[in-house]
């Protein structure tokens, strides 16, 4: 019985230590100030869903950290390069007083040389479109790019604004060069040709002009209107010739034009044709006492010293950004390029580019991330709904047509022997008169 109990005492206390190297007995949790509850714990938030683009026209996609692209169109080199350059510098002001970025991300501006002719305006027009990225274009510099590269621009669903085209044709409805998406911050020739008139009948008090044009869409506008303001005036047109881009001898087409005796010759064309033209008028019998006048086309800080001595006198209707607004970005361009503005237009390629911004900003999806989604239609849209814009070269409204100047920022100005000889540069001359 002894040994009986002795083995039980064993078994209990080896029972004791294999339990005591077992799992720890569970101890009691935190306290917590919070009251115990049966409700169910919050279920975690959902991702945000993705943009979807339903823009008939597509979306423009900028991932985090990408450029918003933006092109031009512009007659960079040759003949015409002061205006092409003048628009490009005039956009890139806007785009350095934008911060050099839109919605978060930086500005990409570049583009292609349109040449300013028919065949220019289509190679670069086909190259800009074709670029997925780009979500809007500052072009033409001259109307026979607009005509070509129009076509593409709305095939591709973009938006393009020039800041220098005027023919009227561009923004006519019912003609084959009007084309959605295009639109202007220049002045209308409409009014270009009708205040060259008047000032010509009712300033100058002349009844007699002859009128020149070289068959581009911008000089022959001009001269149309040009004719019939001034006919309706009550003046008579002695002639109406055309000259051709690349002639260098006018004598013969002044020659005609002096046997109709007019007392101003209107010529809104190009140069270097310009400037010879209005050189070569003194050394032509019956035109010594004709009064020049030109367009914007010739409105450039080279022109009054290659025409010379024969232009002193002679007018031009260009633009004119008075004031402060025009003072302030005249020293904004000094400042950026060193030089004073090759040609007049460009407050009105800053007044484009920021109708631009508003417009993107307008329409824009940012996402989280800060991918931003511009849908192509809506953009066009917005542009075409852009009202009451204070800009430089005034209070702007685009039409339904896409003309969103009035005409109210141009001006005639007059050649000097100081511009001759270079004292004076023209383009940022003071007007002799303002309609």
């Amino acid at each position: 019985m002894k040994r009986l109990f002795n083995l039980m005492s064993l078994l209990v206390l080896a029972s004791l230590v294999l339990a005591a190297c077992g799992a720890p007995a569970p101890t009691e949790p935190p306290a917590t100030d919070a009251p115990a509850t049966d409700a169910p714990t919050e279920a975690p938030t959902a991702a945000p869903a993705m943009y979807e683009c339903t823009d008939a026209l597509g979306c423009v996609k900028i991932g985090p950290g990408e450029p918003i692209h933006f092109a031009y169109i512009q007659a960079v080199s040759g003949a015409v390069a002061a205006l092409g350059q003048t628009n490009v510098n005039g956009a890139q002001i806007a785009i350095d007083d934008k911060g050099g970025e839109l919605l978060g991300h930086p500005i990409q501006f570049d583009g292609e040389d349109s040449l300013c002719n028919a065949e220019g305006g289509q190679a670069a027009g086909t190259k800009v479109t074709a670029d997925p990225t780009v979500v809007a274009i500052l072009g033409t510099t001259c109307s026979s790019e607009a005509r070509a590269a129009g076509p593409l621009v709305e095939a591709a669903g973009m938006v393009m604004m020039s800041s220098s085209n005027t023919n009227p044709d561009l923004t006519n409805p019912d003609h084959s060069d009007w084309h959605t998406g295009y639109f202007r911050t220049a002045h209308n020739d409409l009014f270009q040709g009708r205040i060259a008139a008047e000032y010509a009948y009712n300033e100058l008090g002349f009844t007699k002009a002859a009128t020149v044009h070289d068959g581009s869409p911008y000089a022959d506008g001009l001269r149309k209107v040009f004719e019939a303001v001034f006919a309706e005036l009550g003046g008579t047109i002695t002639s109406s010739e055309a000259v051709n881009v690349g002639d260098t001898d006018f004598k013969p087409v002044l020659t005609t034009i002096a046997a109709g005796a007019p007392e101003i010759i209107y010529f809104p064309i190009f140069e270097p044709e310009g400037n010879s033209f209005a050189s070569q008028k003194c050394e032509v019998s019956g035109l010594e006492s004709v009064v020049l006048m030109g367009a914007d086309g010739l409105f450039t800080s080279g022109f009054a010293g290659t025409a010379g001595s024969c232009s002193v006198g002679m007018y031009l209707s260009s633009p004119y950004v008075g004031g402060d607004a025009g003072a302030q970005f005249l020293e904004k361009y000094r400042a950026t390029f060193g030089e004073d503005p090759a040609s007049g237009f460009g407050p009105h390629s800053y007044d484009a580019m920021n109708i631009f911004f508003a417009a993107i900003e307008s329409v824009a999806h940012v996402d989280a991330d800060g991918t931003v989604y511009v849908p192509r239609g809506a953009l066009r849209d917005a542009v075409y709904a852009t009202s009451g814009f204070a800009g430089l070269t005034g209070e702007l409204s685009c039409d339904a047509n896409g003309d969103c100047a009035t005409g109210e920022a141009l001006a005639v100005y007059q050649i000097s022997q100081e511009m001759v000889d270079g004292s004076v540069n023209l383009t940022v001359s003071e007007p002799v008169w303002q309609p």
